[in-house]
């Protein structure tokens, strides 16, 4: 098993098993980060808004994979919607996301 695999496996496991469960993909960075490069279909609520929105979050009546940059803000955006009820994990960074959507 090689250091990517080791470091990166679990987690791309992880954002695929939640696919299969038809997950929404949360974007939590900014407007302009999204605009700039997002995943085609991915939901944007940045991680300033989230608490506020968590409601939207909720009537999609499904998991959630949040990312963002590095995976520090879609950390805390998946522990938001984890404490609130909503079934979610962290996907990482969107390279992660990306490498674990091919």
């Amino acid at each position: 098993m090689g250091l990517f695999s080791f470091l990166f496996g679990k987690k791309s496991n992880q954002i695929k098993e939640y696919l299969e469960k038809d997950a929404v993909i949360l974007d939590v960075r900014t407007k302009k980060e999204y605009d700039a490069d997002h995943i085609e279909g991915a939901v944007l609520i940045p991680i300033s808004e989230l608490k506020s929105r968590l409601k939207e979050v909720k009537d999609l009546n499904k998991p959630v994979i949040a990312h963002c940059r590095s995976g520090i803000r879609s950390a805390q955006a998946s522990q938001i919607l984890n404490s609130n009820g909503i079934e979610a994990i962290n996907g990482g960074g969107i390279s992660t996301m990306k490498t674990a959507l091919k």
